[in-house]
């Protein structure tokens, strides 16, 4: 771990200069923790006879495998609806802006909550707050499942948002407390970020099945038995952390955290769905403004919200900052591929999920073999590696085709390099986000590493949404198509193939080659946007390989 100063200018808890080794190296465990705990001190590096941290028990295994079930059903919950959506619609009635709110809603909350949940999580305790969020999304998850109305279920992707704002942060927090070895660390956080990386994908697998043999809330049921199952064995397995010397809890900072990241989060979405709009133009504006004032904010504070002196640490910045755009590229990866197998090579919902189960095993492969690979080299050079073959997998897409007779191999290829790299630089950045912080700021830390997750998956989708939409609407052909059906067809893919359904037969299929053809150009476009993207990436991971840091 990098030793980090919290007695610095204008910010952070003030430290006398004799507590300095103290806070160094602070068990931020109770004395009386339960047996099977694991004392959070990291030697200072400084000292020749600091003693080896403490490795970790079954029992601490056994607390992480109940925290990566978890995140994989909150991971999972941001795309499982995807598929549901036709049969919410059947039976709920819900008028457009409801249908968007009860798909959009849960990653406004959980985007615009993270930083402050974590926070949280180091004032009043990480498990506590794990805990009650387990609790809450299991209820929220029932409420869900049994709505009745549209705004009831909008209510309850609500309380799912914020509930799920306590788990993800509190997980990797408590994973940064539990496992003091660093070997054992990394391999933890490898676990975590399997779940993370794999379980968007998932999701649309998982609600294909349940669709197939249950009906629309069970999506949202899944949850119940593990949530139940982390509220019972939580307190048993988890041992409790939090920070010291918290601090006061700034509830301005708070509030201007969420201004900030809910109408950014809420702008990119609007363009990638509709393109640009004086709508998402406002709400991005305000999103900025408030995320400048916030950032000024915490600069004056003595106990920030977020730890900006965090970004001091180039590792850290490096590590933050990859994390965001490796998962950009998966995001937008699911974003586009899964309508190129559906709408353009004619694959059923199901079949369309099982064809995207490589990458997604490459995702839960890499994740664990980067645990294996940092042992032998430097972390920096491997995020650096691993976005050089997510960017070579990008770049296979270059090979599709509109033909719905042609071959999935270089998708089914792509998605899975994309997969592999990404599993390995989301648990890479992790580790150097988690290791670079003090342990007392484990929280604080695991928010920032939330926050840059849950913002690229947003991007990934904005952006390169935007760019296979533009695409796709410069290119198509209305000539065939009645004035009346023009804005049906050029709203999106799926509008398309409707529209040419409902046309005379070669009207259809002309509106069809057409529609296909310009929707594959687009992914072209978007695979070089990608490719540059994480090229770029691996650039700043190289560099701050040259940085040293002390041992940890």
């Amino acid at each position: 771990m990098t030793p980090h100063a919290n007695a610095r200018s204008g910010t952070g808890p003030e430290v006398k200069p004799d507590e300095t080794a103290t806070r160094r190296n602070v068990d931020t465990q109770p004395a009386t923790q339960v047996a099977g705990s694991v004392a959070v001190g990291t030697p200072d590096p400084g000292i020749d006879n600091a003693p080896a941290p403490a490795r970790a028990t079954a029992r601490t295994w056994g607390g992480l495998a109940v925290l990566a079930l978890a995140l994989l059903l909150v991971s999972v919950d941001a795309t499982v609806l995807d598929l549901a959506i036709p049969a919410i619609s059947a039976d709920l009635a819900p008028t457009t802006p409801q249908l968007l709110w009860i798909i959009d809603v849960y990653s406004f909350v959980l985007a615009g909550l993270l930083i402050t949940m974590g926070t949280l999580g180091d004032r009043i305790g990480r498990r506590r707050l794990l805990l009650i969020g387990a609790a809450g999304f299991g209820i929220a998850s029932a409420f869900a499942a049994w709505a009745i109305n549209p705004e009831m279920l909008i209510a309850a992707r609500v309380l799912q948002g914020v509930a799920g704002a306590t788990l993800m942060p509190a997980t990797l927090g408590l994973i940064r407390s539990m496992f003091a070895d660093p070997k054992q660390r990394t391999l933890a956080i490898s676990v975590w970020g399997a779940m993370a990386g794999s379980g968007a994908a998932f999701g649309p697998l998982l609600g294909g099945w349940l669709l197939e043999h249950y009906w629309w809330g069970s999506v949202f049921l899944v949850n119940l038995p593990v949530m139940a199952l982390l509220v019972v064995l939580g307190p048993f397995l988890v041992p409790e952390s939090r920070d010291p010397n918290p601090g006061r809890f700034d509830l301005r900072s708070a509030g201007l955290s969420m201004l900030a990241l809910i109408p950014i989060v809420y702008a990119v979405k609007q363009v990638a769905a509709h393109g640009v709009s004086a709508q998402a133009l406002v709400a991005a504006i305000i999103g900025v403004v408030a995320g400048v004032a916030f950032m000024r904010r915490q600069r004056r504070l003595t106990s920030p919200l977020l730890d900006l002196e965090l970004f001091r640490i180039p590792p850290f910045r490096a590590a933050a900052l990859t994390n965001l755009l490796s998962i950009f590229a998966l995001a937008g990866v699911l974003f586009f591929g899964s309508q190129y197998l559906q709408l353009v090579l004619g694959k059923a919902p199901l079949a369309a999920g099982l064809l995207l189960i490589p990458g997604t095993l490459g995702s839960i492969v890499g994740s664990l073999g980067a645990a294996w690979l940092v042992r032998y080299f430097r972390s920096e050079i491997v995020l650096c590696a691993a976005l050089v073959l997510s960017a070579a997998g990008a770049m296979l897409f270059w090979l599709l085709r509109a033909d719905p007779s042609a071959s999935v191999s270089p998708f089914v290829l792509g998605f899975l390099l994309i997969g592999l790299g990404v599993g390995v630089a989301l648990t890479v950045s992790a580790d150097m986000i988690i290791s670079s912080a003090p342990a007392e700021r484990a929280g604080n830390a695991a928010a920032i590493s939330e926050t840059a997750l849950e913002g690229g998956i947003a991007l990934g989708v904005a952006v390169l949404g935007s760019v296979v939409m533009a695409a796709f609407r410069r290119g198509l052909d209305l000539s065939t198509v009645p004035a009346a059906h023009n804005d049906a067809a050029r709203e999106s893919l799926g509008g398309a193939v409707e529209t040419a359904h409902a046309l005379p037969e070669s009207a259809g299929a002309a509106l069809l080659d057409s529609a296909r053809s310009a929707f594959v150009s687009g992914v072209h476009l978007a695979a070089v946007a990608t490719t540059v993207i994480l090229l770029m990436a691996a650039v700043m991971a190289y560099r701050a390989a040259g940085y040293r840091r002390p041992e940890r």
